[in-house]
């Protein structure tokens, strides 16, 4: 599965799933810009995939908004001379019961989720139709994109969105040679869980530290809470050649959490 020369794109890289997975394409001989929100955080993860012999960069970028998601595109076709893999990784989540969940909450976690994913999949598809000879598009998903939870509905809803939009521009961009699939992780031990562990128990829904992550972690076959390692074996598998007759596809991860 090698990734030699390829330039790639790796949103919310600036920690967790995201650096993992930008690390590996690196290490695969992918050249990869580590875009994020926090550009201290996406130039660190890109300095250590240098340290490793890689040629990389850390770009700062709100993928909210179209102006910096093209800017990122330009930056990276700019250093590594075209684009061929962008994986659509950022995200946010907040806690809130159902019957509490805010406009501002929903707007949010929405802009990044889902508009978000969107105009990455915009800008650098029309990056990868302009050069030719096709690309592969790849989503962050989750299984809260297949079933909903109540504490967390406006991030179901827009991972949800993201597997809508994966079909969606699957279909719109077969033509050009571009394939576009989704991966759909389960509980994954990265700072987003701290977070999310964090704010069950100011709701008042777990009183101790680590008690949401072993709740939801409960139903795992595989018995045990997944790390971002186990999550870059199949994003390497989607942004090889390998994959390349798979398209339109979301594809669980989780240990055996949701069986559909």
């Amino acid at each position: 599965m090698s990734l030699k020369g390829k330039g790639c794109i790796v949103t919310g890289a600036g920690r967790g799933m995201g650096k993992a997975i930008g690390l590996a394409l690196a290490k695969e001989g992918a050249h990869v810009a580590f875009a994020d929100i926090n550009a201290a955080e996406a130039e660190g993860s890109a300095a250590e995939a240098r340290k490793g012999g890689a040629k990389a960069i850390g770009v700062h970028a709100d993928v909210g908004d179209r102006k910096a998601v093209k800017d990122l595109v330009g930056k990276t076709v700019s250093e590594f001379g075209r684009l061929d893999i962008m994986f659509n990784n950022a995200g946010i989540n907040k806690i809130q019961p159902f019957m509490e969940t805010t406009e501002d909450n929903w707007e949010r976690i929405m802009r990044v989720n889902a508009l978000g994913v969107l105009l990455c999949m915009q800008e650098g598809g029309r990056q990868m139709i302009k050069q030719g000879g096709g690309g592969k598009i790849i989503n962050t998903a989750s299984i809260a994109g297949r079933q909903g939870w109540p504490n967390v509905a406006p991030y179901c809803a827009s991972k949800f969105a993201v597997i809508s939009l994966t079909q969606s521009a699957a279909r719109e961009f077969a033509k050009h040679k571009i394939t576009v699939n989704g991966f759909a992780p389960g509980v994954v031990d990265t700072p987003l869980w701290e977070q999310i562990d964090r704010e069950h128990i100011e709701i008042g829904e777990t009183k101790e530290k680590g008690e949401a992550m072993k709740n939801f972690a409960a139903g795992i076959l595989l018995g045990r809470v997944s790390t971002p390692a186990d999550i870059t074996g199949l994003a390497l598998f989607l942004a090889s050649p390998a994959s390349d007759y798979i398209t339109g596809q979301t594809i669980v991860i989780d240990g055996g959490m949701v069986i559909l």
